[in-house]
């Protein structure tokens, strides 16, 4: 193999491995609001059954996929690419550092937008808790990141 298509073969399994964890977290985050919209639902009394939840999270999925997918792919590629800098010095926390990224990202995401705009667009991230939970999306994905990258197969070479 020549020294292009290496580097070709390294971007591209980095890419896969950066659009893995904006999936992961993307999902989870997804998950988290619209299961906290649905634990509202029932505190109101309102009977949500177990397939009514799932479609719900389905099409929350969907529907948040316009506007809240690319912030979270932004948010992340941020925090991966700052993140790198430090490893290139601090190493030895690599896993550590991904993972607050992660987390630091989606936080970041709410805060942001609320600071900027006046608005909290996720109704989940209005509370500690549910702004907690946006955290530990984000931090799920920053670990599928920092795991898979330092797989054998996401090395060059």
């Amino acid at each position: 193999m020549n020294q292009w298509q290496l580097i070709a073969r390294f971007l591209s399994i980095r890419l896969a491995i950066y659009l893995l964890a904006v999936a992961v977290a993307y999902i989870l985050a997804s998950i988290a609001a619209t299961q906290s919209v649905v634990s509202n639902l029932s505190s109101m009394g309102v009977d949500v059954h177990f397939a009514e939840r799932i479609a719900m999270t389905l099409s929350d999925l969907r529907g948040m996929a316009g506007l809240f997918l690319p912030m979270v792919a932004f948010g992340l590629l941020i925090a991966f690419m700052v993140t790198a800098l430090i490893c290139r010095y601090w190493d030895r926390r690599r896993v550590l550092l991904y993972i607050l990224a992660g987390a630091s990202a989606l936080v970041g995401i709410h805060v942001a937008l609320n600071l900027a705009f006046g608005i909290t667009p996720i109704a989940v991230a209005r509370t500690t808790a549910g702004l907690l939970s946006q955290a530990l999306a984000g931090a799920a994905g920053g670990l599928v990141y920092v795991l898979l990258s330092r797989a054998p197969f996401a090395r060059m070479g």
